[in-house]
């Protein structure tokens, strides 16, 4: 099996630029929506890989239309593990 040759690694200003646009716009739009809409210019491939992470890593999901929606919440989660270290 061959692997993908990534021309451009993604930095991580170029990670925090396409999370702060994914929420802005969560459940707006598609892939290449949401590509046009960032702030500044990035290579398609490298958003594609910047969105592969964040799904892998539980950030967002892609839906059976294509939406990019955010799902992470660490302040809830915060909520959660609190709530449950008091109910134990």
């Amino acid at each position: 099996m061959e692997e993908a040759t990534i021309l451009h690694s993604p930095t991580l200003g170029s990670v925090f630029m396409v999370e702060e646009t994914i929420q802005k716009y969560s459940q707006e739009c598609g892939k290449y929506q949401l590509w046009k809409k960032l702030p500044k210019k990035m290579m398609y491939q490298t958003f594609q890989v910047i969105l592969d992470y964040l799904e892998q890593s539980g950030k967002i999901i892609i839906d059976q239309d294509g939406c990019v929606i955010w799902t992470f919440n660490p302040e809830r989660i915060k909520r959660l593990v609190r709530e449950d270290l008091i109910i134990r």
